[in-house]
């Protein structure tokens, strides 16, 4: 077939003429199936304290969060991330609390379960809410380099894992990006019986500086101070290191995959998508909420028409779904549209 007919036989513009022909040759459509929605859950009752970073997002309470699950359900996201604001005294340097079977993450996945079973749960795997120093993995005392330890993290991130799966949890998302991850927590998942509990590895975290208002979010931002996490998540200016860390989780018996940052990462997506054709996520950070939110908020952007295209743009770079702090707007946005 002929691509290359010349203008005027060949008119692009016609096809854009009205909204029924736009839409019958659409390529990408966006729909709550495709979300994800975020949460913070912190200890207490009735609690709920507004992120001044994220305007419009609070940590909250259990009995709080249980009423903004119900609320994603009914709008039909398929699914929550649970994030732990993790008391000060609960940070140690050996990350002890994650994995508490009586700590928060599992106490809210088994009310989350217990009131909407038919809601999925995903949960963070990773250390950085719970060590005092605000790392994603352990730390040698006597290291003044503060080096984070891979091996003898896997070791804790594995109990976590396990923990979070017993209590209830139907996907584990491993985000701390240390090597050997994923095949650590699939044998110890596999070992206990719990062959059903699907992985979303985060397979390609790079080292970005859009996540700031998350550690605001959780807590770690004070505990990490001048420190950073780029001798474990990925250098910004790398692309085929991604395949090879993708490549790598799957191979260790990952369900899903995410690349994380989301706009600014969009050519990972697609490189991702098109060499694996995996299910493939993309989260759509802290950072970039805040930029759209900041810009809105001053009127130089229309958040809908900005929110809806920015999510458009991730399912088109060939995103199966997004992580958003949009997600409760986009899926109101999407039902009010019909």
């Amino acid at each position: 077939m002929d691509h290359n007919t010349a203008f005027p036989v060949t008119r692009m513009r016609r096809m854009r003429h009205d909204d029924f022909s736009r839409r019958l040759v659409r390529q990408t459509r966006l729909s709550a199936d495709d979300l994800i929605y975020p949460v913070f859950v912190l200890e207490g009752n009735d609690r709920v304290e507004p992120i001044p970073s994220l305007p419009g997002l609070e940590r909250q309470s259990l009995d709080r969060l249980l009423r903004t699950a119900e609320r994603a359900l009914a709008l039909g996201i398929p699914a929550l991330a649970l994030f732990p604001v993790v008391d000060a005294a609960n940070k140690t340097p050996d990350a002890e609390e994650a994995y508490n079977p009586d700590g928060l993450v599992p106490r809210v996945v088994m009310a989350l379960k217990r009131e909407f079973p038919e809601l999925g749960v995903i949960t963070d795997v990773a250390l950085d809410p719970y060590t005092s120093h605000g790392q994603d993995g352990l730390i040698a005392a006597d290291d003044p380099q503060h080096y984070v330890l891979n091996d003898e993290t896997l070791a804790v991130l594995a109990r976590q894992a396990l923990i979070h799966a017993q209590a209830g949890a139907d996907i584990v998302a491993p985000s701390d990006m240390m090597d050997g991850r994923v095949g650590r927590i699939r044998r110890e998942l596999d070992a206990a019986g719990l062959i059903h509990t699907r992985i979303l590895a985060y397979s390609a975290k790079y080292a970005s500086s859009f996540y700031g208002p998350f550690r605001d979010a959780v807590g770690s931002a004070g505990n990490l101070g001048k420190g950073n996490k780029k001798t474990y998540q990925m250098d910004p200016a790398n692309s085929d290191e991604a395949l090879r860390e993708v490549a790598l989780d799957l191979a260790e018996g990952a369900d899903m995959v995410m690349v994380k940052p989301g706009l600014p990462y969009l050519d990972i997506v697609r490189r991702v998508k098109d060499e694996f054709a995996v299910p493939t996520y993309v989260y759509q950070v802290s950072g970039e909420y805040a930029m759209l939110k900041a810009a809105a908020q001053n009127g130089w952007l229309d958040e809908r028409a900005c929110v809806m295209e920015s999510l458009l743009a991730c399912k088109r770079a060939g995103a199966d779904g997004v992580l958003s702090y949009f997600a409760l707007s986009a899926a109101a946005w999407l039902k009010a549209d019909g």
